[in-house]
């Protein structure tokens, strides 16, 4: 099966959409066999040495990423994938798509939580923005999908609420990470060369983009109130600084005296990213949307419990697994999640790291989101196969099954 994923970027620091992308084009040995089409500059440092190939056309200088060469790279390339999927919305990605392939293949979209209707409250006025792009454009690209892809059915469920006319066939996926393949030691090690303030340390850690939406602030300001508690507990904040954000939260911590046990690291990638994981004590994230968390997945890959805001989706699926602790996104909430880690007994977090490696290798393996998007494509193809041998009518799907 050779699929095409169109994402507008594969820069590491935009998050889960692109981490996504490259997993799944990780599962070749499975048959899920691809490339990608992207904005990106081609001379980008981030798309050097990638295991697949990747059409970059970039760059683009607006949000929207709209470029006069992606529909005809589409068109001229089209009948050489099986399938395509559209990697979020809100971007000329989508409507390329749907234009270029005109019924000759199926595409999917995968939403990546950008549905959720926390950014109609937060966002007002982007959202009144976005209210211009849906109806004329993005309405359409998801109601001519295949399929809508969600990673959680809370996610499915949210999505219908953020705009009064939808239409779109809905899939939820089992979605997560592919485990780390290093040895625990090296990890380790190679964290502590790049973090080396935090050798022989006890910490907790949060990793993903320094970010209004993550609960940053919440967590700093909780930290700062719980830190004397146990004076020898350390907080990593791991992750891209996009909003220039961090100077104004380290302020916090030096007013609350406490600014030498939080630690900023920036990005963290590969060996020091997964050797962050098994050093730590715990994951933690507070924050106020979340569709899926990939950060969380790979917090239970290493074994690491994790403490969530209610507002992460893969929360729920957590439940009665004994490897988390879910409170509200607020201060209030985000204090108590640090409190219970601390005064938990060590014989009860021992209990919580062995229930993470159980709860990750049972819900989160994404070699089986690349299996079940691998079926939806057969079943989307050999479906209009069997259409054109019972007519010959020219209603209906052209899709080429290869």
């Amino acid at each position: 099966m050779r699929i095409l994923h169109i994402i507008s970027t594969l820069n590491p620091a935009a998050g889960g959409p692109s981490e996504g992308v490259r997993l799944l084009l990780s599962f070749e040995r499975e048959g899920y066999v691809g490339e990608v089409v992207t904005f990106d500059d081609p001379n980008a440092d981030y798309l050097n040495n990638l295991p697949f190939r990747v059409n970059a056309i970039g760059p683009v200088n607006s949000t929207y990423g709209f470029t006069p060469r992606l529909y005809p790279w589409l068109k001229q390339n089209r009948d050489r994938f099986d399938g395509f999927i559209v990697n979020g919305l809100w971007q000329y990605c989508g409507l390329a798509c749907m234009l270029a392939l005109r019924g000759r293949a199926p595409y999917m979209v995968f939403t990546h939580g950008m549905l959720d209707p926390y950014f109609k409250r937060a966002f007002p006025l982007k959202h009144i923005k976005k209210l211009l792009y849906w109806y004329p454009f993005e309405f359409w690209v998801l109601k001519n999908a295949y399929r809508v892809l969600f990673t959680t059915e809370t996610e499915r469920v949210l999505a219908a609420k953020s705009f009064a006319l939808w239409s779109w066939k809905p899939h939820v996926v089992p979605y997560g990470i592919k485990a780390p393949e290093g040895a625990p030691g090296h990890d380790i090690e190679a964290f502590y060369k790049a973090v080396p303030a935090l050798r022989d340390q006890r910490f907790l850690i949060f990793l993903g983009r320094i970010h209004h939406k993550k609960g940053c602030d919440l967590l700093i300001k909780a930290f700062s109130q719980v830190a004397a508690t146990d004076p020898a507990l350390h907080l990593l904040m791991a992750g891209p600084d996009q909003d220039g954000w961090i100077p104004e939260l380290n302020r916090i911590a030096v007013e609350s005296g406490c600014a030498d046990r939080i630690h900023w690291s920036g990005i963290l990638r590969d060996a020091p990213k997964w050797g962050a994981f098994r050093a730590s004590e715990a994951f933690i994230l507070p924050s106020h949307q979340e569709n899926f968390g990939i950060a969380v997945a790979e917090a239970l890959s290493c074994g690491r419990p994790v403490l969530l805001s209610d507002q992460v989706n893969i929360g729920g699926m957590l439940e009665g697994q004994g490897c988390s602790l879910i409170e509200p996104d607020t201060l209030e909430g985000t204090r108590r999640l640090l409190e219970q880690w601390i005064a938990m007994p060590v014989s009860e977090r021992q209990t919580m790291v062995e229930n993470a490696g159980n709860a990750f290798r049972s819900r989160f393996d994404m070699r089986e989101n690349a299996q079940t998007i691998i079926r939806l494509f057969e079943t989307a193809l050999n479906t209009a196969f069997d259409r054109r041998n019972r007519s010959r009518s020219k209603a209906g799907p052209r899709w080429n099954r290869t």
